[in-house]
């Protein structure tokens, strides 16, 4: 298997789902802004995303995904299918049980994520309502995941990273209607929302579905039972929500002390839409398609490949995230004005919301080794390993956020959640080296430090062009900032390309013929 091709197929799946989002994004921001039915809608949507990814996306990356693989190596397909089957029964029972507890209890969730809102019983009132029509989002992508984690096992990654695409279509739509038809009251507004979240998850279930049956791949329908593949899953599982759900717990807790301040939720999450681009396009696709490729090479004995797997991984990721976290952090404000600054968005949501981003940015590259490291555990099935460095990160955004929210506000939670990152990803790397799981080649170390150059220098260019390109960015035509912002960014995109090419940390045209060819 190709592995950058792999990463190129997801990352550029990824990159168009992004993409989607920031238009969906803007439709948002012009509709409702930064006010009560934003916040409530950050809330509502997050809910159930929050539980997908611990549950299902944490728990199945690093557990189901190496069971399964296993299975396929050592026992044959009929074997992993008849495992895959009765693991899937018994996913879909518990995701019905919590789904109906989380409908029952509702209330004390959300008064428990964002205790903040009951100060105001009209915006807590919506988001409970909110919550309770977008939670089986949760079943629809739990599902979904499920399903992915047996069609990239077989190295079938475009349907699974190409259903998000239909999620920020269906929402685009939605708030296409909304904001043309006229934006009604604001209980209507979450509901439309909240529904349209929902359709959405139906949607890209169904993706998966059908490459699935198009590959072959069915899955038997089984009665929910305990057998030894669901105890094992279970054993590894439960480490595996806290280990790879680390950054979604953060925001979890960033989300509940912002709750204390008026729109700070709503300006995390449109920050944070923004860094997630990079780290999705990179660190999720690094993380879905290495995670399979370990596995396969640990148990076939290939040791030599999976040292291989990693410094590659390494030397590209870091290739694609520092130049895009010191972008994010040079030119924050031209972004965020170009991009959301229209409607109920106005100058003060502005700056809000790029202080915020520029705190992320420091944090992407940590963010996305987390997602380069976190395989070398799981595909070993140690979960346990990830769990207790998770735990130490979370206590210190824990603390850090609280520390920092006083004087910093909202912009404090952004630092807290990038210093917590960094401290999880140094664990994470400094026990695999000392373990002899991940051996780093003395090329890799000098190309990163060439790579962290290009980058600081793009930064400079970035910055002096940003002032040059000032009157195109500030212009009240939509379509001239557009184009400006487009300008800037291709500068940016040029001088790194150059400067990495020139100083040696990233051979550029040797990475072009890889994704040419089809086998490695």
């Amino acid at each position: 298997m190709n592995l950058l091709r792999s990463f190129a197929t997801v990352g550029g799946a990824t990159l168009a789902s992004r993409l989607l989002g920031f238009v969906r994004d803007t439709l948002l921001a012009a509709a409702v802004g930064t006010g009560p039915v934003a916040d409530a809608f950050v809330v509502a949507f997050r809910l159930p995303n929050l539980f997908r990814r611990l549950f299902a996306e944490g728990a199945f990356n690093s557990a189901f995904v190496p069971l399964f693989g296993r299975a396929v190596e050592e026992e044959g397909d009929a074997r992993a299918r008849q495992i895959a089957g009765e693991i899937g029964s018994a996913l879909i029972s518990c995701l019905l049980v919590v789904t109906a507890l989380a409908q029952i209890f509702m209330p004390a969730v959300v008064w428990a994520l964002a205790p903040g809102f009951v100060d105001d019983p009209e915006k807590f009132d919506l988001t409970v309502l909110m919550s309770r029509i977008a939670f089986p989002y949760l079943i629809f992508m739990s599902i979904l995941a499920f399903l992915s984690g047996i069609l990239n096992t077989y190295d079938r990654f475009a349907a699974a990273a190409l259903a998000p695409v239909m999620l920020n279509i269906v929402m685009s739509v939605v708030l296409a209607v909304v904001l043309f038809v006229g934006v009604p009251p604001s209980t209507q507004l979450g509901v439309i929302l909240t529904v349209g979240v929902s359709v959405a998850g139906l949607v890209q279930l169904a993706v998966v579905l059908i490459d699935l049956k198009r590959a072959g791949l069915g899955v038997p329908i089984l009665r929910p039972r305990m057998t030894p593949a669901v105890k094992k899953l279970l054993a590894l599982g439960v480490p595996g929500v806290v280990a790879g759900g680390v950054t979604q717990i953060n925001v979890a807790v960033g989300q509940v002390i912002a709750s204390m301040q008026d729109g700070a939720n709503a300006l995390l999450y449109y920050a944070d839409r923004l860094y997630q681009l990079p780290l999705g396009v990179i660190g999720i696709a690094i993380g879905v398609v290495l995670l399979p490729s370990l596995t396969r090479q640990l148990r076939s004995g290939h040791t030599d490949q999976y040292q291989r797997s990693l410094n590659n991984a390494l030397e590209f990721s870091l290739a694609l995230t520092l130049p895009a976290s010191v972008a994010l952090a040079v030119v924050p404000d031209e972004i965020v004005s170009v991009l959301f600054q229209r409607g109920a968005f106005d100058d003060a949501a502005t700056a809000g919301t790029s202080a915020a981003l520029a705190a992320f940015a420091f944090g992407l590259p940590g963010f996305v080794l987390n997602k380069v490291f976190s395989p070398g555990y799981f595909a070993r099935e140690d979960t346990r390993t990830p769990m207790i460095f998770a735990g130490v990160g979370m206590a210190v955004n824990v603390i850090l956020s609280l520390a920092l929210f006083s004087s910093l506000q909202h912009v404090g939670i952004a630092l807290a959640t990038t210093l917590a990152g960094w401290v999880n990803t140094g664990l994470l790397v400094g026990v695999l080296w000392k373990r002899g799981h991940f051996q780093p080649d003395r090329r890799i170390l000098r190309k990163l430090v060439f790579l962290l150059v290009s980058s600081l220098l793009m930064g400079v260019v970035l910055e002096f062009s940003a002032q040059a390109l000032a009157p195109w960015l500030a212009d009240s035509a939509l379509l001239l900032r557009l184009a400006a912002l487009t300008a800037l960014v291709l500068i940016g995109i040029v001088a790194y390309a150059l400067l990495v090419q020139i100083t040696g940390g990233s051979d550029l045209l040797a990475h072009v013929r890889a994704l040419r060819r089809r086998n490695t």
